[in-house]
């Protein structure tokens, strides 16, 4: 899931992570930079009402939240770098397809030069029960 907006309070960011955690179940923590809606009282309550872990890296050490970084990197040169956007709603429309093309498409070396869509259908192959994420993800 790929949010786009002029700006994202601590709110939308709350609301966004409920409908997150509905999809894919309740994390235990979740690693963060510290902008200002991240580091909000209100996310704070939030997450402490759901028991999650709220870790913070270091100001100034990005490297502490290496994958988050990387994926940032290739969001930024592969779309956001790439076009000229000239509305939000282009910006996202543009966003879900490219993220869709990341997850069903796009080999990741981590992964076997797989897209992670497959990776994930083959780990799945001969389970009786799928973790509650993904129970509707297609199985060949």
């Amino acid at each position: 899931m790929i949010i786009m907006d002029t700006s994202l309070t601590s709110k939308r960011l709350i609301r966004e992570l409920d409908k997150l955690i509905g999809w894919r179940g309740s994390p235990m923590e979740l690693r963060m930079d510290n902008g200002p809606e991240l580091t909000s009282q209100e996310l704070a309550d939030w997450a402490q009402r759901r028991n999650i872990k709220l870790k913070f890296i270091e100001k100034g050490k990005p490297y502490q939240n290496g994958f988050m970084e990387r994926f940032n990197r290739i969001l930024r040169e592969e779309l956001l770098d790439a076009y000229c956007f000239s509305r939000i709603r282009e910006a996202q429309a543009m966003a879900h397809a490219w993220m869709w093309m990341y997850n069903n498409q796009r080999p990741h070396s981590a992964l076997g030069y797989k897209p992670p869509v497959v990776f994930l259908n083959e780990r799945l192959k001969g389970l009786e029960t799928f973790p509650t994420f993904i129970q509707n993800t297609t199985v060949d």
